[in-house]
């Protein structure tokens, strides 16, 4: 979530030390400045506030780009495939 209650639109799964997951943050951010989208990222690592096992669950795909809870893609994130699904599924609120 961020400060204003509302749930970003696009999710980063990733984890501490992984250099694709560095490359998929740029991809990301650029991709969000493009489409004017808030981003978040979850460390799969870490314990989940949900309680789900992301680690079990995407562990060894990371990273891992959501929008709007539709996976976009794992391991090299395309940033046309993000901009497209984010302008796709505009929201209103």
């Amino acid at each position: 979530m961020i400060e204003d209650g509302t749930a970003p639109r696009v999710v980063l799964y990733g984890r501490a030390g992984c250099h694709l997951c560095d490359e998929a943050r740029a991809v990301v951010v650029r991709a969000c400045a493009r489409a004017g989208a808030r981003w978040a990222e979850v460390d799969v690592d870490a314990p989940d506030p949900a309680g789900r096992d992301l680690r079990a669950l995407m562990g060894e795909l990371v990273p891992v780009v959501e929008v709007d809870g539709v996976r976009q893609g794992y391991w090299q994130i395309d940033e046309e495939r993000v901009v497209r699904a984010l302008v796709r599924g505009v929201r209103t609120s």
